[in-house]
């Protein structure tokens, strides 16, 4: 099958499951941010157990909070219902639950779905990666900064966890006014929303029930996002070669994950369709896999996405993830430090 071929094949093919279920859509709302609000309502009430019941319930409680992520990330794509006045407004208000303003997000993760894998234009809505020459090329200081992000101890815990509630709190250098004022008008509603928790609960019993889930919701959230992009054999090329198709299939996993995962994750793992085509919802992603041989790539398996957690940098000569491990294989230009 040649490229153009393959092209208008899957383009047609996506175009059949590019379309909302309204209701389908609403019930998701309903059996997401409800469970959510009355798993932390309950979390609240088992500190009168113990907190070991209180972490405990947390784990749930952070799965839900992760579902209700997928629903504005497809809100941000405008996937989640035909009306994208819609889109902005439930985009908005459960953007509060997982303290992320959506302006400037959808911004970001547009920018990201039209350059992944695009060596040239990395940045932005995605997760650092250098090549071997360019960390070579870096003076020490920036290597041991780049050492620390990349450490699955930081970016999995607490780096996760000040990513979205820190650094989401201001926005990006490069934003437009669309985006500073989602991010400022998120900052004062989620502070209205934290005084009448602890007004309500206490800010010790507060802290208890929403730093837990945060740390598990985040932690899993990132881990899903870099897992997708970053594993054995994915795709990355400089921008004259960058193929979209290539960087959909091959540049993106199809996370092969247990029923009860594909449902607390919105069916995240069918990664390589949703980059063909944002425009599916959540709920469909599955269908489009079973029905389509198209989209049967070799799955990632849990056990086989362990692997990922050694890759730090990607070898332009090899075409694949390296582990700083390899370094020494590899000549310092002149210059470096």
């Amino acid at each position: 099958m040649t490229q153009s071929n393959s092209q208008i094949r899957w383009q047609a093919i996506v175009a059949r499951y590019a379309m909302p279920d309204t209701w389908r859509s609403i019930w998701q709302i309903l059996n997401s941010v409800l469970p959510f609000i009355a798993m932390w309502i309950l979390m609240v009430f088992s500190l009168r157990v113990g907190v070991w019941l209180t972490l405990l319930l947390a784990i749930p409680t952070a799965g839900f909070m992760v579902r209700i992520f997928i629903i504005f990330h497809d809100c941000c794509h405008g996937s989640f219902f035909k009306d994208h006045r819609a889109n902005e407004i439930v985009g908005s208000l459960v953007g509060l639950l997982v303290l992320t303003p959506f302006y400037q997000w959808k911004r970001d993760h547009s920018i990201h779905h039209a350059t992944a894998g695009d060596l040239d234009r990395r940045g932005t809505g995605d997760v650092l990666t250098l090549t071997v020459k360019e960390y070579l090329a870096m003076p020490w200081y920036k290597r041991f900064g780049y050492r620390i992000l990349r450490n699955p101890l930081i970016l999995f815990t607490v780096g996760s966890f000040i990513d979205f509630v820190v650094l989401q709190r201001f926005a990006t250098p490069s934003a437009g006014k669309r985006e500073r004022t989602s991010v400022l008008w998120t900052n004062i509603t989620l502070a209205g929303l934290v005084v009448i928790l602890i007004r309500a609960v206490g800010w010790q019993a507060f802290l208890l029930v929403e730093v837990p889930i945060l740390l598990i919701a985040t932690s899993a959230g990132v881990w899903l996002f870099y897992v997708q992009h970053n594993f054995e054999g994915t795709y990355w090329a400089r921008h004259d070669q960058w193929e979209f198709f290539k960087a959909g299939v091959t540049g993106s996993s199809f996370y092969k994950l247990p029923a009860i995962l594909n449902w607390f994750t919105g069916n995240i793992g069918y990664h390589h369709i949703h980059h063909l085509s944002p425009k599916i919802p959540n709920y469909k992603l599955s269908v489009a896999y079973r029905e389509n041989p198209l989209f049967h790539i070799k799955p990632l398996t849990f056990f086989r996405s362990m692997k990922s957690l050694g890759y730090r940098l990607w070898d332009e000569e090899r075409k694949m993830l390296v582990g700083f491990n390899v370094l020494r294989n590899y000549r310092k230009p002149e210059g470096g430090s």
